[in-house]
């Protein structure tokens, strides 16, 4: 099994609603690493910032120029390719108001949704994306696995697989 190592900061006092955030995080990337099929270096790093929706939207729009919150941003540090001997992973930045504002609007648990985009997150940093309806199949197959081997309920359950994206 392949070690990642999380380096995981709060720059918004709202995370600390959520007093098992940083076990939570460490426990969805944790399967995240062991059933994404991909090899990592063992003891990769990642960085997981747990933001708010004003910082988030400021990063949205400096980075891909959309000026709104969003409930999670990644920043890949390498390309796919190169996963295997790469020591740094990405960054992966959540905004607490959007996650709890979707979770409550869902009808799911605030941690359950969180879980839901740590792994989401992590994934992009592996090279996994929903741009087409392929890929958006495959990933989402892989976050619904993910988050079973984590007694999370589906959360495309609502809905066809790809049809969030």
């Amino acid at each position: 099994m392949t070690t990642i190592c999380p380096d995981i900061e709060q720059d918004s006092a709202l995370w600390d609603a959520l007093i098992d955030a940083e076990a939570i995080a460490e426990r969805a990337l944790e399967a995240a690493a062991e059933q994404a099929g991909l090899a990592l270096l063992d003891g990769a790093e990642l960085g997981v910032l747990l933001s708010d929706d004003d910082h988030v939207q400021s990063v949205n729009q400096e980075w891909r120029g959309i000026d709104k919150p969003t409930n999670v941003l990644s920043f890949p540090a390498v390309e796919p390719a190169k996963l295997a001997r790469a020591p740094f992973l990405g960054d992966i930045i959540i905004a607490y108001e959007t996650v709890e504002r979707e979770a409550r609007n869902d009808g799911k648990a605030f941690a359950d949704h969180y879980a839901h985009l740590i792994v989401h997150g992590f994934l992009h940093l592996l090279g996994f994306d929903h741009i087409n309806e392929a890929d958006a199949e495959r990933m989402e197959s892989l976050e619904i696995a993910i988050l079973a081997s984590l007694d999370i309920p589906d959360p495309y359950a609502d809905r066809p697989l790809a049809a969030q994206s």
